[in-house]
Formats: structure tokens, C-alpha cells, sequence
């Protein structure tokens, strides 16, 4: 059984036995001549995929959208001097009509060329590849705004985030569509993420989450859906409190499980086993750091008995930082194959 078939059975919740998968997450650029250098191999993120025998590629399909003098698809600094933090105002932090944001110049879908993308998928055809835009529309929101403005309008002037979040959605929604419509078979899962979490709870209320989130969810994953992919959806901290939300919208997978973050342990996970697969769940934020290689494979058991079968084993943050040792990301991919 090839790794794609493997993650396309958990993804359906039809994991076999005995075929565990496994995926290593980003090692950080810093992290890649660490790794390299421990284990004898050429110094590339695709080599130490190669060393882990790891299930899965991650081709984001971001790079598609290239504009002829340069220009970002969305700049929340139009027309501003925003400084980067997510507090700074955006180009729309005083919009108090609707007309003002139809003024903006929101990208178009013309300045999209995928070829690139679809032939660098093709180099992992037994591989479970996660693509798509990451379309990450929230953040662009609290970008637009400013996450403290994003938040008070949402109570102030919801009609103006209705309508940002309309427009910004348009943009993803449609160059998935057009992403998605070129890319065929040669990938199975749909790939995107915004975090909505803080270690202790949602940025926001549930009900606005409802509200002003989960409609651009629904329209994303009906792009996914018209295509035949699965959904994997990515969210850092804590979302326990939407997470039946997220499978009545159609998520097939969540990533990466904050096992820290409030709600986010396997054993609270474990109730919604039967209803969504995972991705992740080992903790990256000290457990990786400190732990020695064999309490990380025991960890991996204990994570697995919880949330499996129907799970990819992965660390609990994608990005993997140079102060994770490499004898315990190796210990995680070897417990993975048990």
C-alpha cells in the first residue's frame, strides 16, 4: 500500500490495521543543516523526508499567483503606513461603508499560472500531497483591520467585515477553483488554515465564529468538495468549542492538534474520533524539546491509542525548530511505522 493510499484511508476513517503514516511537518531552514549533519545526508528538506520515510508533501499552491509588476494579491497597506503586527491598522481600520471596500483593487484571477505547482505534484505520485491555496482569510482580515478593529467591528460595523470577508473569500475561492480544475487526480487533499485559536480559547466567541468565520469555511470546502478531494484544515491553540462546527462543514482532517492548548489533549480529542481523522497531536511546544527518544515513542503509543486508527502521527506545530533534537523526530517516525 503506497503512503497516498494509506492517508486516503484514514482520511475516510478507514484506516487499516498495522499501516500507520506519519508526517515530519516543516523543518525550520535552521533546522535543516542540524538534521542533515546527525544523519549523513545532503543538506535539503527533501532529504530528511526521504531519511524519515515520511507519508506526506506539503505543495502550497500560493506561488501561482504571480502579477506582472510584483504585487501581493491582497496588501493590507494600501494606501497606509501599516507596520507588521497584528494590532497595526489596515487600509480598511476607519471603513465605515461598504462602498469603500468595493473601491479596493481586489487581485484577479488572470495573474494565476499553476504549471509549476502541478509538475513539481507529479514528482510524488505515492505520496499523500496536500495543496491548494492556503487561504488564509482570517488573517488577511485581521490584517485588513487590525485584529483589535477586526474584532469590534465585528459588533460595531459587521456589514463592512461581511463585506471584506466576502471579497477576500472571492479571491481564494475562485483561484482554488482554478487550481483544483487543473490539477485532476494527481493529488487527493485539500489543504488550508487559519488560526483561530489562542492557548486558552478562540480569539473570538463561538457565535461569531458562526457568524463571520464559517460561511467562508463552507465556501472553500465546497470548492474542495466539487473536485473530490478531502479536506484537511489547519488551525493552531484552541478550538475545541467549534470543533463539531468544523465536521458538520465537511473537515475530513484536523491539523495540527495544540496538545497544550485547552481542550486540545488526545483524550479530549478522543470523542470526535469517529467523526473527523487528526493530524499531529505529539507536542512540539516542550515535550519534543526536552523528552528523551524513548518518551517519545511512548508518547506516540499514547497519542495513537486515543485518537487512532484513523490518524497521521505528526508533531503538534508543523514548523520544526532547531532546538528539536533529531534523534526525537526520528524516535517519532520510527513509533509511527508500529
Amino acid at each position: 500500500m503506497t503512503s497516498r493510499e494509506k492517508v486516503y484511508n484514514i482520511f475516510n476513517r478507514k484506516a487499516v490495521s498495522g499501516q500507520g503514516a506519519m508526517w515530519t511537518g516543516h523543518p525550520n531552514h535552521e533546522t535543516v543543516p542540524i538534521y542533515a549533519k546527525a544523519w549523513g545526508i545532503e543538506e535539503s528538506t527533501e532529504a530528511i523526508y526521504n531519511y524519515l520515510n515520511d507519508d506526506c508533501r506539503w505543495i502550497s499552491a500560493d506561488s501561482g499567483y504571480q502579477h506582472p509588476e510584483g504585487l501581493p494579491a491582497l496588501d493590507p497597506g494600501y494606501g497606509v503606513n501599516r507596520a507588521r503586527s497584528l494590532s497595526s491598522a489596515g487600509c480598511f481600520a476607519e471603513t465605515e461603508v461598504v462602498a469603500e471596500v468595493e473601491a479596493y483593487p481586489w487581485p484577479d484571477v488572470k495573474y494565476c499560472n499553476f504549471d509549476h505547482i502541478y509538475a513539481y505534484i507529479e514528482n510524488y505520485p505515492d505520496k499523500a500531497v496536500f495543496t491548494g491555496m492556503w487561504s488564509p482569510f482570517f488573517h488577511n482580515l485581521c490584517d485588513f483591520f487590525g485584529m483589535e478593529n477586526y474584532f469590534i467591528k465585528m459588533y460595531e460595523n459587521p456589514k463592512v467585515v461581511e463585506a471584506v470577508t466576502e471579497k477576500i473569500t472571492d479571491y481564494y475561492v475562485a483561484t482554488n477553483e482554478l487550481f483544483f480544475q487543473g490539477l485532476g487526480s494527481r493529488a487527493d487533499i485539500m489543504f488550508f488554515g487559519n488560526d483561530f485559536g489562542t492557548q486558552r480559547g478562540l480569539f473570538i466567541s463561538p457565535d461569531n465564529f458562526r457568524k463571520f468565520v464559517l460561511p467562508a469555511f463552507k465556501r472553500l470546502i465546497a470548492v474542495g468538495r466539487k473536485y473530490n478531494k478531502k479536506i484537511m484544515l489547519h488551525s493552531c491553540g484552541s478550538i475545541a468549542a467549534i470543533i463539531p462546527d468544523l465536521i458538520d462543514a465537511g473537515v475530513d482532517a484536523l491539523h495540527p492538534l495544540q496538545a497544550q492548548a485547552a481542550g486540545m489533549d488526545a483524550k479530549s480529542l478522543s470523542q470526535y474520533k469517529n467523526d473527523i481523522a487528526y493530524v499531529g497531536g505529539i507536542d512540539a511546544q516542550t515535550f519534543f524539546v526536552r523528552a528523551t527518544p524513548r518518551q517519545i515513542k511512548d508518547e506516540v503509543r499514547r497519542v495513537r491509542d486515543l485518537l487512532g486508527p484513523n490518524m497521521v502521527v505528526s508533531p503538534s506545530h508543523e514548523e520544526i525548530l532547531p532546538n528539536v533534537p533529531p534523534e526525537n523526530i526520528l524516535a517519532m517516525a520510527e513509533a509511527a511505522r508500529e
